[in-house]
């Protein structure tokens, strides 16, 4: 079952071999992908030049990629400037279109909110990044004896050597609150891919590992604490980690394309607590705004304070290369250098939905996207959306 890795490695590959599918347009009175009137743009001499480009440039990829649904955000100096809904919430249904309040599964950008409230209990000496998982989770066991070994920081930067997820169940979701607790307890008959700390591979499973680390730190359920301990702080009021929480008539239902391109629903929604802490966040342009917000403003926002600037600084130290000495993994985020500028991002992708973050730091910009279609050329539009707020020529290209 697919699951998203960093951008600069395993969904470039997808958008590769989704670039030589074959596909066939849907109709206007399917999605009204040239409708832009749903939008938010703030400061005509910040706004106008993602109206003059990105407007007719994401119009047009929505009908030739065939993509459902669409939302973009853009953040500068501390303000969503440009937000844009394209499409449909659901395939043949024009009285639900997109719109910066649509909510959107989130995927694995859901795991930058595990690090967060993972990084807020170290910052409250309640967790010691280097101490040994199993101090914190001691029913967490492998069958290989080196798991004893594998340190938090490990886990959170995808150098513990944990294997991934082979199959999430969507079709046999849970939703109590003990589901992710089983989930760990289930994990005894796995085996780790190498010595632990030696080397890079992104692990869903460690994220899991890691959400069912702040429940027992906390002493409440991983839902709830990154609800008491991030969301609301930051007045991100539409979002949620529990699906049945989400205000239902603005989420988005998932799509994929058949071998011909021909786009269909996804069978299942890709909900299921007992993965919460890799994938389960609903949420949308607006509230992802006041998420680029305090992350750009280093764990601040509105006289609120998530992290401490120097906890973010370590979030945003490279611990691993991940691409060749070009890419490397922070604390859950992924951080590039091009062309002189710092990236740091996120991507995400489960069925019927891809998402991307990018942050610009040094220029207090941020770029989210989110689309209900698992199948879509995503690069394209991300880096018009970067070249665009950088102020590049479009011949220079971001390669993220």
């Amino acid at each position: 079952m697919k699951r998203s890795l960093p951008l600069t490695l395993i969904l470039s590959a997808i958008l590769v071999a989704v670039a030589g599918v074959s596909v066939r347009h849907i109709t206007a009175d399917q999605t009204p992908s040239s409708d832009v009137g749903r939008s938010s743009v703030k400061g005509q001499g910040v706004g106008k030049k993602y109206v003059e480009r990105l407007d007719p440039f994401l119009a047009k990829a929505m009908g030739e990629d065939n993509i459902p649904g669409l939302a973009i955000g853009i953040v500068e100096d501390g303000q969503l400037v440009y937000s844009r809904g394209f499409g449909v919430m659901r395939l043949g249904d024009p009285s639900h279109p997109v719109t910066q309040e649509t909510l959107f599964h989130m995927a694995s950008i859901t795991k930058p909110f595990v690090a967060t409230a993972l990084m807020q209990l170290v910052e409250q000496g309640k967790v010691d990044l280097d101490g040994p998982v199993t101090r914190y989770v001691p029913y967490f066991q492998l069958a290989d004896a080196r798991y004893k070994t594998i340190t938090v920081r490990q886990m959170v930067t995808h150098t513990s050597g944990m294997p991934d997820v082979d199959n999430y169940y969507w079709d046999k979701p849970e939703y109590d609150d003990g589901a992710l607790e089983r989930y760990v307890r289930s994990l005894k008959d796995k085996l780790l891919r190498w010595e632990p700390g030696t080397k890079f591979a992104y692990s869903n499973m460690a994220f899991e590992v890691l959400g069912d680390l702040v429940a027992k730190v906390s002493g409440i359920s991983f839902e709830n604490y990154v609800q008491a301990n991030i969301l609301r702080p930051l007045n991100m009021r539409s979002s949620t980690l529990l699906l049945k929480e989400a205000n239902e008539s603005l989420v988005a239902a998932g799509h994929t394309k058949d071998s011909g391109g021909q786009l269909k629903a996804i069978a299942h929604y890709p909900y299921n607590r007992a993965h919460t802490p890799s994938s389960n966040l609903e949420s949308n342009v607006v509230d992802m705004a006041r998420w680029i917000m305090a992350n750009l403003d280093r764990g601040q926002l509105d006289g609120r304070t998530i992290l401490k600037k120097s906890t973010h600084e370590l979030m945003w130290t490279p611990a691993a290369d991940v691409g060749g000495g070009r890419a490397h993994v922070g604390i859950s985020w992924f951080l590039e250098e091009r062309n002189g500028e710092s990236f740091v991002t996120h991507g995400g992708g489960d069925d019927g939905f891809l998402t991307y973050l990018i942050l610009v730091p040094n220029r207090k910009i941020g770029i989210v996207m989110m689309t209900n279609c698992d199948r879509v050329k995503l690069k394209p539009i991300y880096s018009a959306a970067l070249e665009t707020a950088l102020g590049w020529d479009q011949n220079v290209k971001s390669g993220l």
